[in-house]
This record gives C-alpha cells, structure tokens and sequence, in this order.
C-alpha cells in the first residue's frame, strides 16, 4: 500500500509552476500549491481506493493538491464532526473549500447542521462553506424533502449583504440551487429574492438581480 509520503513525492512530481499562476488568476492564492488538475487527481484518487488514514495525513500535508485528494479518498463512514470542524477551519482558498463541501461533507449526516453552524462564522471560508454546503445539498441529497431547505431561507436573508466576495456568492449560489430543485422551493427563493432587492445595501441588490434572472428564465420541473 501506498504510504503518505509516496503519495505526496509522486504529486511533487507533477507539479505544474504555469497552472498555480493560472490559479493565482482565479483568486486560489494557498500557501502550498502545485498546479495539479482535478481530472489526474481524480484518476489518483481511483488507484488509490477510499483510506482514511492516508486521507487525514494527505491533509495534514498542507498542500493544496494533497487536501482535494484527502477528501475523494476519506472513508464516508470514519469522517466526524470533530474532523470536519477541523478541516474546514484549515480552508484557506475557495476551490478547496468548494471541492471539499461537495466531495465529501455534504454526503455526512452531519451536513445540514454543519451548514447552518458554519454560515454564521466570521471566518470568510468557514462562512462560505456554509453557503456551499447547502448549494451542494441541494443539488445532491435526491432524499432530501424540500423542507430540509426552508431553513435556509433566513440565513441566505439574514447574510445577503455580506461584501466578502467569496461569500457573497456563496449566497448567491445556496439561494439558486435550492430554488431550482422544485417549483415549491422556487417560489420560496424567489420571495426571498425580492426581499433581499429591497435591502438597502448595494450587495444585497446585485445578488438579488442575479438570483432573480436566474431562477426565472426556465420553469422548475418537480
């Protein structure tokens, strides 16, 4: 079996100096970067099979890369509140938070407590995670009744004028991906769309206009 250690020797290898300054471009400035695409990460991820060992130590790394890689490969069943809490404090880029969110935390049972506790933390990407948490919901948990994302609604709301822009169009993102998973929940996301318009903060109304044009221009099919 592959060690840690390996693994992270052979993603040196693939390191990719013109992509980390692409990314740079894109706003993913981590500390430990290597310019790896998600594609060849994925294919690693297939080799090396789901190890929560090696996923915690592949996080530990720091390395950007090391830490997508940790969440395709880390045992769904082994994976604790306590663990997410740790790594979600550990976000320091927006695609890693992302990737994350939607690899693995939105699949734990944990995921919609986790969202509404983290969308009210002052951390810019621990309250981003929130928002992602619940776009990825959305578009996931196939279960999940609509009732399950009514809750959102106060705290999209609640946060619409939130100028960090790696938050705000987390909001953005819940607020459409929840109105698009059935005509009930669009019609909610559309009131509370037109609520936030009416917010006095220039914020708030830029992600209301986007919200509203995207929800409107095509019927929810149930």
């Amino acid at each position: 079996m592959l060690t840690a250690d390996q693994i992270i020797a052979d993603l040196k290898q693939r390191a990719n100096s013109q992509a980390v300054e692409g990314m740079a471009r894109y706003g993913i400035r981590p500390a430990q970067a290597l310019g790896i695409s998600i594609p060849t990460l994925r294919k690693m991820a297939k080799e090396i099979g789901r190890k929560q060992v090696l996923a915690v130590a592949l996080w530990v790394s720091g390395i950007h890369e090391a830490r997508f890689l940790a969440s395709m490969i880390a045992e769904l069943q082994l994976v604790s509140a306590e663990l997410m809490e740790e790594w979600v404090n550990d976000f320091d880029a927006w695609d890693v938070c992302d990737r994350v969110c939607g690899n693995l935390f939105d699949k734990t049972p944990y995921a919609c407590q986790k969202a509404t506790e983290r969308c009210q933390q002052e951390k810019e990407f621990v309250s981003r995670a929130g928002f992602v948490m619940m776009a990825e919901l959305a578009v996931h948990d196939k279960q999940a009744q609509d009732g399950a994302f009514v809750q959102f609604f106060p705290l999209i709301k609640r946060y619409a004028d939130d100028e960090r822009k790696f938050v705000k169009k987390a909001v953005n993102w819940a607020l459409q991906q929840i109105g698009k998973r059935s005509s009930h929940l669009r019609a909610l996301a559309l009131e509370c769309a037109y609520e936030i318009h009416d917010m006095d903060s220039k914020t708030a109304r830029w992600m209301a206009r986007d919200a509203l044009k995207e929800l409107q221009s095509k019927e929810i099919k149930n």
